[in-house]
């Protein structure tokens, strides 16, 4: 006999991340400052991330249209660029050194759900983007996913599993393509 999907038993009732009234008042700052295209303050924005638990450095930018899921789930250092339209969707830990940069449209995702079993559980796994490393526009970054330093992620890719340091990955899956030379 075949097992189905039976979405009707889904719980996540275990997955708490963290005060209701807390959650809701962010959801509603995240829609006016930072999910807004027409809110360019970037150091506003760090300000309100701050505010609501984010630990972030100094010099980082937070260009219009970033969506941000809980920002007391995330840690970004120093001279950092986030572009314009990136999602972090942390249902876990977001770890991102420094000098990092996440280009447009590009997804930092820390959950998915486990297909199989039929109650389609959800998984939750941290990401790190260690130092100097880059996530190209319109790339998909997968949970628990480790970008090693100064690792380049390019457009369009997708990465399911850590990227070796100073290291170019491209596709879906991203493959090595070559070594990251900085001169």
């Amino acid at each position: 006999m075949t097992k189905k999907v039976d979405l009707n038993s889904y719980n996540n009732t275990w997955f708490k991340p963290g005060n209701k009234l807390k959650i809701v008042a962010w959801y509603l700052l995240n829609e006016l400052v930072l999910k807004n295209t027409l809110f360019p303050f970037s150091k506003l924005k760090v300000i309100v991330l701050r505010f609501f638990g984010a630990k972030i450095g100094q010099g980082v930018t937070i260009k219009p249209g970033v969506n941000i899921k809980y920002p007391w789930f995330l840690e970004i250092g120093n001279y950092c660029w986030i572009g314009e339209g990136v999602w972090i969707d942390n249902l876990d830990h977001v770890f991102i050194g420094n000098h990092v940069c996440i280009s447009q449209d590009a997804m930092l995702l820390c959950g998915n759900h486990n297909f199989k079993t039929p109650t389609f559980d959800l998984i939750i796994k941290p990401i790190i983007l260690e130092d100097g490393s880059w996530v190209g526009a319109k790339s998909i970054v997968c949970p628990g996913v480790t970008l090693k330093t100064h690792s380049i992620l390019t457009v369009g890719s997708v990465a399911n599993k850590d990227l070796d340091a100073y290291s170019i990955y491209k596709g879906n899956p991203a493959l090595k393509i070559k070594l990251r030379k900085i001169e």
